[in-house]
């Protein structure tokens, strides 16, 4: 079969095998894919390699502590099983990505971070423990003190360091499953930046998305959403049960998602909202996961598919280099519905773990052949400021760039050849980054 990531690019022939027995079907395949949510190449197999684990059917939760919060499971054990077994106890996963379909392993792989990565870091900084099956066949527990390299590089390693088999996680306490949401129209990208800095100094989640077709004095106009678990008082008194979606059964033409839609789409959205602040009570899954509303969303891209690019920027001069950004953006006219802006905290824990201290900004671009153009000239830029993307959500990043972007890649590498010297464990990705 035809094995994609989320955006749909690149595609790799290959037979995905599934087991509710994970340590078996990982004995002699040299990747692990969860649920697919990776937008590239991450979690494809390298072209010749026939067969890819895949890890939904070992779900089990092997064991919860309610006094502390510490539950250990399955790697195939998903964000969206999470939801529905523990938030009705009054447990969540102290940190989420924008979607509840990625599963635990999936989770720790790209050490995922969200809208509250300036209060709580990335997952890895809750994960206490993890089992790995390493490139020699050996089952393998790391944690912070049993082989503490293992286990960093591991965090956001993109499952290159072994196939990972079970996690540990620390869950957090939540006042209640239902959520307080700030909303507010931002008429540019310089007072977005202000607001955001402000909110971060307010509000637990912050978030924001911006109008990636806006030119001049309404460059990086949008909204910010800020949100925090609502106290008992605040909630209501029924169980946020999740809605059904609304699937997209088919591929929509090419050309629907041309820049005149997308305007004309950003400006209705835009206006939705107003330039003064509003509160309200909201479903968690409409802050956390507003895209899961619509099953198989990526097949609005049409056949060709989409990539979706992720870089932070660093705190040092970030007006001036998000500002920037955006006119790189909105001089190619590229349509984008979805743009989201962020504020990121402290770097985490993992080897090659994505965020640090400054501004995130994410954008979906459709596939076609001037993507790889715009790709290149974002990662120059990029590279200047001192950034880096984020690999859970790049398809086309030259191996070049790649290295030029990321002064901890000799270390995560050092540390993988001493686990996998003969290269067993790879992807398309690690082949079109690293060569192996």
């Amino acid at each position: 079969m035809a094995l994609t990531g989320w955006g749909r690019v690149p595609s790799v022939d290959a037979r995905e095998i599934r087991s509710e027995n994970l340590t078996a079907i990982t004995e002699h395949v040299p990747l692990t894919r969860g649920l697919g949510r990776a937008y590239g190449d991450a979690a494809l197999p390298a072209r010749g390699d026939p067969v890819v684990a895949a890890s939904p059917l070992a779900d089990r939760i092997l064991a919860f502590d309610a006094a502390t919060g510490l539950l250990h499971a399955e790697a195939g054990f998903s964000l969206n099983q999470l939801y529905r077994v523990f938030l009705p106890r009054g447990w969540f996963t102290p940190v989420t990505p924008g979607t509840r379909f990625v599963t635990l392993g999936g989770m720790v792989a790209a050490d995922v971070h969200g809208k509250n990565h300036h209060r709580d870091g990335c997952i890895g900084e809750h994960v206490t423990q993890l089992s790995l099956r390493v490139a020699d066949g050996r089952i393998v527990t790391c944690s912070r003190e049993q082989e503490p390299d293992l286990f960093r590089a591991t965090l956001g390693g993109m499952g290159l360091t072994g196939h990972i088999l079970e996690v540990t996680l620390r869950l957090a306490r939540v006042p209640s499953p239902w959520i307080v949401r700030e909303s507010e129209r931002i008429p540019d990208i310089d007072a977005f930046i202000d607001r955001l800095k402000t909110a971060a100094r307010q509000w637990p989640m912050t978030v924001g998305w911006i109008d990636g077709r806006a030119r001049g004095g309404s460059l990086g106009r949008g909204v910010l959403l800020c949100g925090r678990w609502a106290e008992p008082h605040e909630a209501a008194r029924t169980f946020p049960a999740l809605r059904s979606t609304v699937p997209v059964p088919f591929d929509l033409p090419a050309g629907m998602l041309n820049p005149t839609v997308v305007r004309l789409f950003n400006t209705a959205y835009y206006h939705r909202f107003s330039a003064a602040p509003r509160r309200s009570l909201v479903r968690p899954e409409s802050f956390l996961y507003p895209l899961d509303a619509i099953g198989s969303w990526n097949r609005g891209y049409g056949r060709r598919g989409f990539v979706q690019y992720q870089c932070v920027l660093p705190e040092a001069g970030v007006r001036g280099s998000v500002r920037a950004f955006m006119e790189i953006v909105a001089g190619h006219g590229r349509a984008s519905f979805l743009s989201v802006i962020k504020d990121c905290g402290e770097q985490g824990a993992g080897t090659l773990s994505f965020p640090l201290p400054g501004i995130s900004i994410a954008m979906d671009i459709p596939y076609d052949r001037v993507t790889q153009t715009l790709v290149d000239q974002m990662n120059r830029f990029v590279i200047e400021q001192g950034g880096r993307i984020y690999l859970a959500k790049d398809a086309l990043t030259r191996a070049d760039d790649f290295r030029a972007m990321e002064p901890r890649l000799n270390r995560f590498l050092e540390v993988r050849r001493a686990w996998d010297a003969d290269g067993r464990i790879r992807s398309a990705q690690s082949v079109r980054l690293f060569g192996w």
